[in-house]
């Protein structure tokens, strides 16, 4: 059986590997989320930031992308996604089930949030953007990840008005 992941946020413009084949796919009862401090990638520990995360909800709905992962690669894409998605273990590994446009179900693996781990946040969008405005981490400024995500979520036709709204403030308060 292929391995497929599911890209909601940076995996979406940087998934870390060639996918064989790529579809638009949506998640039940998850939302896109900046649920997650970033201690690591995009903010310190001093100064974390924020970024995505699957978190659960009841009737909503999470749409992004299912990439397959060829086969000869799978275990090297497994390896690199482990090292950079579980560097804090604020995330849990599971198999989930995407729904595709043309009406099939895809298993694949997605990267959710543990709502007891202390990487979880639960913050207003007025404070998302002040910390997204200002955090820095080893893979760069806060506001990369959040332009980047929002771009490829234009780009796909896919409408987070949550996104549109930071990313709208983060621009107001990084003006010079």
């Amino acid at each position: 059986m292929a391995l497929w992941v599911f890209g909601y946020g940076s995996l979406l413009w940087n998934p870390g590997f060639t996918p064989v084949k790529s579809v638009k796919a949506c998640l039940h009862d998850y939302h896109r989320s900046f649920c997650m401090l970033s201690i690591h990638h995009r903010g310190s520990e001093t100064e974390p930031g924020l970024v995505l995360a699957l978190d659960a909800a009841m009737g909503a709905r999470c749409t992004g992308v299912a990439f397959q992962v060829a086969a000869e690669e799978e275990e090297s894409v497994l390896r690199e996604l482990r090292e950079r998605e579980l560097v804090s273990s604020a995330y849990f590994e599971e198999h989930v089930d995407l729904h595709i446009e043309n009406g099939e179900t895809l298993r694949a693996l997605a990267y959710v949030i543990d709502p007891d781990h202390v990487q979880y946040c639960q913050f207003d969008l007025e404070k998302q953007a002040q910390m997204i405005a200002t955090a820095v981490g080893r893979r760069g400024p806060n506001t990369e990840y959040l332009f980047n995500t929002a771009a490829h979520l234009d780009q796909m036709n896919i409408r987070d008005p949550d996104m549109k709204w930071l990313v709208d403030r983060v621009r107001a308060l990084t003006a010079t």
